[in-house]
């Protein structure tokens, strides 16, 4: 967090705190009112005082004000950079690759260290051949298609930098309760 931040926090305690003014879109973009933020000094100073409270509620910290976010999936939304490394949408680094879900929509779910993201769909088709079946051959979209409708005959796996990610299947309605978050904080899910 910004030292003007923390100091602004502490010169005024009490500020109330914002909700449904802003969000994140499932391609990572900051969105205020449903409108992207362009200015690219906006969006570091949001990306980097972006954080989430004990109960799961993710926030951006405005000096002493917090403004929670609205997920349009989840709090994370990971790329790939052009030497393969994932970052989230902050640039921060995504850090070890935890566990792995494909949901019914196709959407490619990855635990990271900061927590679950969701991989931005510009960046799904770099990851096709990195889809293998237990043999470690690649695995085609029949393959996905099958392990979508829950009638795959074997597993599939996400070859990652030498780690094989086991990856599930997650309904998306499912994922913000699996995963511990609330996408559309409000002031009675929190304690101020």
């Amino acid at each position: 967090m910004d030292n003007s931040v923390i100091r602004a926090m502490a010169r005024w305690p009490n500020v109330p705190s914002v909700y449904g003014w802003m969000s994140l879109d499932r391609r990572g973009r900051w969105c205020l009112q449903g409108k992207p933020v362009l200015h690219r000094g906006a969006i570091g100073f949001m990306n980097r005082n972006y954080a989430c409270t004990d109960r799961g509620l993710w926030y951006f910290q405005n000096g002493p004000q917090r403004v929670f976010v609205d997920l349009e999936y989840t709090p994370l939304v990971f790329t790939l950079d052009g030497s393969r490394n994932l970052l989230d949408h902050t640039g921060r680094p995504a850090g070890q690759v935890l566990e792995a879900w494909i949901d019914e929509e196709g959407n490619l779910l990855l635990m990271g260290e900061r927590g679950i993201g969701l991989l931005c769909d510009r960046d799904l088709q770099s990851l096709a051949d990195d889809f293998h079946y237990e043999d470690d051959s690649v695995c085609d979209e029949e393959g996905i298609a099958s392990l979508l409708e829950g009638s795959a005959a074997t597993s599939v796996h996400l070859n990652w930098y030498g780690q094989r990610i086991p990856i599930a299947t997650i309904q998306r309605q499912r994922v913000a309760e699996e995963f511990g978050f609330e996408p559309r904080p409000r002031a009675d899910d929190v304690d101020e």
